[in-house]
């Protein structure tokens, strides 16, 4: 559900990125209060149109919310080029309620961000929130940007280090442009990873590990720290940008990258394996959804070449998503029955996936029943 919010102020980051804060009015509090590295999805309507995208909130949790989101232009990117260029003080903008799994509920214990650019937005967050209640809990921050002036929320980065100087640790890293001191410049790729991280700190004793940003840099630190014999369970990732290669068309070419390839999935308790390879990239000829939602469910046909999601969405407008690319994770639903195709995964835990839960955005059906629940 959206609400229409007011924007209060829109503070320039650096040439092409803003950060946002929204009014949140007391009877909305409780609904926008959020965990440290949720984000919200913000809509606006053009032409008749609708556009959605996902903004990851950087202000430290509390309980009196603060919406505040980072928003970095992207080539040919419709929201992103209407925040920067158009978005005003006092403007109204439809703001859906925080979500997401990408988040850290404070507790003691060792922590490590891995970020990229714009991935520091939720990152922010969760340090800040971490730090501030957590007396006995530390925070490793190791940042990508490609140069200084392109670095965002460097006053509240540098702010943090100034109040939590023994429990927070910044490293820095300029991609295209050397420093004065610190690391020397160049990409964080998985050999550099897999150096650096050891000499900062004891990689096996991090309790959990944040890696947000471009798709490149999340894989080249999972890799790194896999590598380096850290359990799966410890880490998590957000993915910020991702090639629009088609995920199906990289399986079958034996060419995607981990974690992206179309996947078939059964629903648990089914009496098959889960699918996977290109014979379960077919989809049958007619294919039905029921789909439960708000307590209401519904059955419906799913259209050559639809998702799932496509398909609720063409009955049921309120049907969660936001991104509809397999990233955001808006579109969690479980698998009550039957057998789908996922294309793409970037949001879902691989212990999500294994209970039985789908990006209803990215799932076809591979049985002419499938049933899904919205609400779990």
């Amino acid at each position: 559900m959206f609400h229409p919010l007011r924007v209060a102020e829109i503070e320039r980051l650096t040439d092409d990125a803003v950060a946002v804060t929204f009014q949140v009015p007391p009877g909305l509090r409780e609904t926008f209060r959020h965990i440290p590295g949720q984000h919200i999805a913000l809509r606006r309507t053009v032409d008749g149109r609708e556009i959605r995208r996902t903004y990851s909130i950087c202000t430290p949790a509390s309980d009196e919310p603060e919406l505040r989101v980072g928003i970095r232009l992207v080539e040919d990117g419709e929201f992103s080029t209407y925040a920067l260029k158009e978005l005003a003080v006092g403007d109204t903008v439809d703001v859906m309620a925080p979500a997401g799994r990408f988040v850290l509920e404070p507790r003691p214990g060792r922590f490590v961000g891995i970020v990229g650019g714009s991935g520091i937005t939720p990152v922010l967050s969760i340090a800040a929130t971490l730090l501030a209640r957590q007396p006995d809990a530390r925070f490793c921050l190791v940042r990508s940007d490609r140069t200084a002036a392109s670095t965002m929320f460097l006053e509240e980065t540098a702010d943090l280090k100034d109040r939590h100087p023994d429990r927070f640790q910044l490293v820095s890293v300029l991609s295209r442009e050397d420093q004065q001191s610190g690391l020397p410049s160049g990409r964080l790729d998985e050999e550099r990873l897999r150096e650096l991280l050891p000499a900062l700190l004891p990689v096996g004793a991090v309790d959990g590990w944040y890696l947000c940003g471009p798709y490149g840099l999340v894989q080249a630190a999972e890799r790194a720290l896999r590598g380096l014999q850290v359990p799966r369970g410890r880490i998590h990732e957000e993915i910020f940008h991702i090639s629009e290669t088609a995920p199906a068309e990289a399986a079958l070419a034996g060419a995607a990258p981990p974690g992206a390839a179309a996947t078939g999935i059964a629903a648990a308790g089914s009496s098959d394996a889960p699918l996977g390879g290109p014979a379960s990239l077919r989809s049958p000829a007619r294919s039905t959804v029921t789909a439960t939602l708000d307590g209401r469910a519904g059955s419906w046909p799913v259209l050559d070449g639809e998702s799932l999601l496509e398909a609720v969405l063409r009955n049921r407008a309120d049907a969660p998503y936001a991104c509809k690319g397999g990233v955001c994770g808006t579109c969690r639903a479980f698998l009550v029955s039957g057998e789908i195709r996922m294309d793409r995964n970037y949001a879902l835990e691989d212990e999500e996936v294994a209970s039985g839960y789908v990006l209803a955005c990215q799932s076809h059906p591979l049985t002419e029943e499938v049933e899904v629940d919205f609400d779990r």
